[in-house]
């Protein structure tokens, strides 16, 4: 943690969407002492239950998930730029097929025992507080399921605290 300074979530002062949704992130989560990644652009932060929060949505499909549901925290990574094929094959590969955190070339790192990768940007420790799967009669929108699930393969949505946030110096 040598390269980071904590803040206070409230002191995060780049834009959320551009961060999650057209930058990326890595949610990584250890289970039995292995860990395991994945990209993510779907998501969001807040303010919910008189905490700072991420709102985190995983495919029951994903390997990753098993990680995060095997553990009580996980981390939400952020990088520059120059990470992007590597968010891109991290998105691409299951860790059920090989090593793909080996392959990446990428560090890990813990922090209040929750891995996360030593060349972010930025990093989010965060407790799970909440998970409930999405439900097609949920959606208001029809329009939406067609879209984006037509395999009917929803997503679980968590609700973490942000324990700790992590910067580079």
């Amino acid at each position: 943690m040598s390269d980071f300074k904590v803040i206070k979530a409230s002191e995060i002062d780049e834009n959320v969407i551009k961060l999650i949704g057209k930058d990326w992130m890595l949610v990584t989560a250890k289970k039995d002492s292995k860990v395991n990644t994945m990209t993510a652009s779907w998501g969001g932060l807040g303010f919910m239950w008189g905490k700072d929060v991420a709102f985190t949505v995983i495919r029951p499909q994903r390997f990753t998930k098993e990680f995060i549901d095997g553990s009580t925290h996980f981390s939400l990574s952020f990088y520059d730029e120059s990470y992007r094929d590597k968010l891109a094959y991290l998105g691409k590969v299951s860790g059920r097929d090989e090593d793909k955190i080996s392959t990446s070339g990428l560090t890990v790192a813990e922090e209040l025992d929750t891995p996360y990768f030593e060349e972010a940007k930025l990093v989010l420790i965060c407790k799970k507080l909440f998970v409930t799967p999405f439900e097609e009669n949920s959606f208001l929108d029809s329009s939406l399921v067609d879209k984006w699930y037509p395999n009917k393969d929803f997503h679980d949505l968590y609700i973490s605290e942000i324990e700790k946030v992590l910067i580079r110096e």
